[in-house]
């Protein structure tokens, strides 16, 4: 039997166990990258592991998320990222050069490697050939120190494209219709890898759209096979010598198929408030916009714009719609300023923001009350864009410019009736990628050669080793698709305290109830109870973190979300599953204790463990873990038994080896 183009590159990196679906494999990682909201621990990590220098091919540290430096904190954490990657030899990105999944995409992706980031797209080089998984931090610092990433082998499914796209309709618009058929949680434990012939008529930056947003339904991973378009892209940013040909085998077999005709497509949109609540454009039409933005690691890149200012041209700004430009590098904006696009635009009434995540995050342009937001970002959930009740829809370029100049959802195509001389801009690939390259520091070129850390730097929490009992209440019961912006937010008031865990744990859950980090330090232990799919969304590692630090020993949920689940076991909370029942019948507040020996059972490899609620009636969990899982389970986390294990001479491998 043949292999699937995503067991091909896991074969040539395997380092232990076998490529079966649900069995958990070691992989070697050739590429790592981080960015200043998550990159503070993994350093903070590195260090307190007591390695001396990175041991992948490539590792960069970005500033991408907190650009604006509104105090010494942010400016703090950037100081301290640049000198740890100059002391243990990483790539440095400077605040305002861009976001890191189109830097990265731009100078180091390449086919046939493996990349983990602490950052939940960076599967976005998918659309290159890389394997690329987005991990929480302390993963990327054990990786970055020369140890396998260990994860459960996914189900490899086939995306087949066939047709091609017609007038109007774009890769965003392809993505837009997986996350209608298959939903945010669609896509958990799954690779999604494309083939058939609609493949080669993307080009490799409309691939990198379609993997970046992948993560949105639950994905571990999308990719594209390597053809000419990848070669196309890789001459174009001058790094040809970088292309290698990766095909799936003829007879390899997939988990299942999925089938998208392109010609079928048609402009589409998200309504708010999640990523897979999609529509025809044409159904929402008419609705007012406030604002429109046109950016970010999804849709930020030079060849996204241009299409906006193709249609701007000789045209203006609706005056009751404010319409920004976010690029996804600094790249973009000098190739777009050096073209005149940049002017172009200005003059039709669009402002530029500097290349940062920030307003996906919430952190800048913050859409007005009672207010609707287009954007072309990968994310619309509620409060995400900085404020609690927003309205934000997700869309292509073509459909938020159509916004921006009619002042109200609508239809490209029907605009392009309306004007009579608006035409489908297209998708066009400069001839070659050029700027400068001077914010990006090699790590020969490093000025830093030790730490240097502001007043706001924390130290890493460290837990406990697992206890026997484990009792307490139900301190927060929450429904479905919590995401990670629930349980820590990232807007700016609250994003500035990501390396000062003391402080940042009193926003814990904020979003849910403003009262539970208090009530959770002061009940000394306790649990989280939770529906489906709980910790969807960003790799942040804080929303593990956070929890443990409040005194938080385990989580009870019908089902995780795969980066979240693995940061759990990285911070030493109990992570099991309950069935609806049981979930219906526990109410907040309710006593909760695991009946047997917790760390008995946990390291034993026991599954089902006996829970009792208000001594009044029992129900079954499920604890599904590897022998690794639990060993890390009982050691406190991950940082505590990779220590142990390098002590022990296995494990982490030395710095030195």
């Amino acid at each position: 039997m043949g292999q699937t183009l995503t067991e091909k590159i896991l074969d040539d990196h395997l380092v232990e166990g076998e490529l079966t679906p649900g069995e958990e494999i070691g992989i070697e990682i050739d590429q790592v990258l981080t960015q200043d909201t998550t990159g503070t621990m993994v350093w903070l990590q590195f260090e307190a592991m007591g390695l001396d220098e990175v041991q992948t091919e490539i590792a960069a540290q970005y500033c991408d998320h907190q650009t604006y430096q509104f105090d010494f904190k942010n400016t703090d954490d950037h100081r301290f990222l640049r000198s740890a990657a100059g002391t243990y030899g990483a790539y440095f990105s400077r605040p305002g050069n861009g976001i890191c999944h189109n830097v990265h995409r731009e100078n180091f992706a390449a086919p046939g490697k493996t990349m983990l980031g602490s950052d939940s797209h960076t599967p976005t080089p998918g659309g290159l050939g890389e394997l690329a998984i987005g991990a929480g931090g302390i993963d990327v610092t054990v990786a970055m120190g020369g140890a396998p990433y260990y994860i459960e082998m996914p189900e490899v499914h086939s995306v087949r494209l066939e047709g091609e796209l017609p007038e109007w309709a774009t890769a965003k618009d392809v993505i837009l219709e997986l996350l209608r058929r298959l939903s945010v949680k669609g896509g958990v434990g799954k690779v999604l890898e494309y083939t058939g012939p609609g493949v080669e008529t993307l080009s490799a930056p409309e691939r990198m759209t379609i993997t970046n947003m992948g993560t949105e339904l639950g994905a571990t991973s999308s990719i594209f096979p390597t053809d000419e378009r990848t070669r196309e892209y890789l001459e174009k940013v001058d790094r040809e010598e970088e292309f290698v040909e990766l095909q799936p085998d003829d007879d390899a077999e997939y988990a299942d198929e999925i089938v998208v005709d392109l010609s079928d497509l048609e402009p589409l949109i998200a309504e708010p408030s999640m990523p897979d609540n999609v529509v025809p454009v044409r159904e929402v039409a008419g609705q007012d916009v406030d604002q429109v933005m046109v950016g970010s690691c999804t849709n930020g890149a030079f060849a996204d714009i241009l299409p906006a200012a193709k249609m701007l041209e000789g045209r203006e700004v609706n005056m009751t719609t404010e319409m920004i430009v976010a690029p996804g590098s600094k790249q973009a904006s000098e190739m777009l300023a050096r073209q005149g696009w940049v002017a172009e635009m200005m003059a039709a009434g669009v402002n530029f923001s500097e290349a940062t995540c920030g307003a996906c995050i919430g952190i800048g342009h913050v859409p007005a009350s009672d207010s609707v937001s287009l954007r072309t970002f990968n994310r619309n959930f509620e409060g995400r864009s900085g404020i609690e009740d927003d309205n934000v829809y997700l869309c292509s370029p073509e459909v938020a410019t159509a916004a921006a100049i009619k002042g109200e959802i609508v239809d490209p195509r029907d605009l392009a009736d309306e004007l009579g001389d608006l035409e489908d801009p297209g998708f066009e690939l400069p001839e070659e990628y050029t700027g400068s390259k001077t914010d990006l520091i090699t790590p020969d070129e490093a000025p830093d050669d030790e730490l240097v850390k502001g007043p706001n730097i924390g130290d890493v929490p460290i837990k406990d080793a697992l206890e026997a009992d484990i009792d307490g209440p139900a301190i927060l019961k929450m429904g479905d698709n919590i995401t990670t912006d629930h349980i820590i937010p990232a807007t700016q008031d609250i994003l500035m305290y990501r390396s000062n865990i003391d402080k940042l744990s009193e926003f814990t859950l904020s979003r849910v109830d403003d009262t539970f980090a208090d009530r959770a330090a002061a009940a000394d232990g306790g649990w989280l109870v939770a529906g489906e799919n709980y910790g969807q969304g960003s790799s942040r590692e804080h929303a593990a973190m956070c929890p443990m630090y409040l005194g938080i020993e385990g989580v009870l949920a019908q089902s995780f979300a795969r980066i979240h689940r693995a940061n759990l076991f990285n911070f030493g909370l109990v992570p099991l599953l309950i069935d609806e029942d049981t979930y219906e019948q526990i109410e907040q507040g309710d006593d909760i204790a695991v009946v047997d020996d917790v760390h008995e059972g946990v390291a034993s490899g026991k599954e089902e463990f006996t829970i009792r609620v208000n001594d009044d009636w029992e129900a079954t969990a499920t604890l599904d873990a590897s022998e690794r899982e639990r060993a890390m389970l009982a050691a406190g986390g991950k940082l505590a038994w990779t220590k142990q294990q390098a002590e022990g001479g296995s494990g982490a491998a030395p710095a030195d080896d």
